[in-house]
């Protein structure tokens, strides 16, 4: 069934790793149950794409193949975020709001030997046993129940795709399409992301006028199983918007 006449359909796009499967939205899906997460290809099935482009447009024929054209709000998270943005820049017209997670527009700058370290691990060993105790650490300020299910998570997607999903998003680039964004967009961060990255969403919201920037403290490289309230209460307010403009017309 298509999207209702003056409804938008809410869609998850996650990330690699633990973010590399629907799961890590659990607390979106149980607050809007009407909303899509597809499991990239990849992730474990399928092939996986080399660049943020190729997943974009798996997606949108994904959508079409569910009968959801048009009436969008994406909301994603590193990778899944680079998907959305893309989404929303190629096909601006089927998109009615955008919130973006733990985001860059440009290449990543990442500590010398991060990927290496993504390929060591799938070794096995230490360096696995190494990777698996970073990525908990990652997961610092989520509760301990979906914490170890999203370390089963990693365990399952593996090192390698998440060294491949982490080298096309640093091919993604749309600093020379930014200007093009018209779509509401709410940028989120979790400002003690144990990474401590560059500030790269506010590098979006300065480049986009009229975008909302949320900081959030206790919070890190996932705000949406951290902070779930705040960020589903972002999410409503997005979704919420289409409607209201929809009134304000008739």
């Amino acid at each position: 069934m298509g999207t209702e006449v003056g409804m938008s359909q809410l869609v998850l796009i996650h990330g690699p790793g633990a973010g590399g499967c629907s799961a890590s939205f659990r607390y979106q899906l149980e607050r809007f149950p009407g909303a899509l997460a597809p499991d990239l290809p990849g992730h474990l099935e399928g092939e996986s794409f080399d660049n943020v482009s190729g997943y974009t447009h798996w997606l949108r024929d994904w959508l079409r193949d569910h009968g959801h054209i048009g009436g969008l709000v994406l909301a994603g998270f590193t990778l899944g975020a680079c998907i959305a943005l893309d989404y929303a820049l190629t096909w601006p017209e089927e998109v009615d709001g955008l919130l973006l997670m733990t985001v860059a527009m440009r290449p990543k700058e990442r500590a010398p030997g991060s990927l290496e370290f993504r390929l060591d691990a799938a070794r096995g060993g230490e360096p696995m046993r190494e990777w698996l105790a970073s990525m908990e650490h990652m997961l610092l300020f989520v509760e301990p129940g979906l914490r170890n299910d999203l370390l089963e998570c990693h365990k399952r997607v593996g090192p390698v795709s998440q060294h491949d999903d982490l080298v096309a998003i640093d091919r993604f680039d749309a600093r020379d399409r930014i200007h093009e964004l018209r779509a509401p967009l709410t940028l989120v961060r979790g400002v003690d992301d144990p990474m401590q990255p560059v500030e790269y969403e506010l590098e979006i919201h300065e480049a986009v006028p009229g975008s909302k920037y949320v900081k959030l403290e206790r919070a890190g490289h996932f705000p949406h199983c951290e902070r779930p309230d705040d960020v589903n209460a972002e999410l409503a307010e997005l979704l919420g918007e289409r409607l209201s403009a929809q009134r304000l017309d008739k």
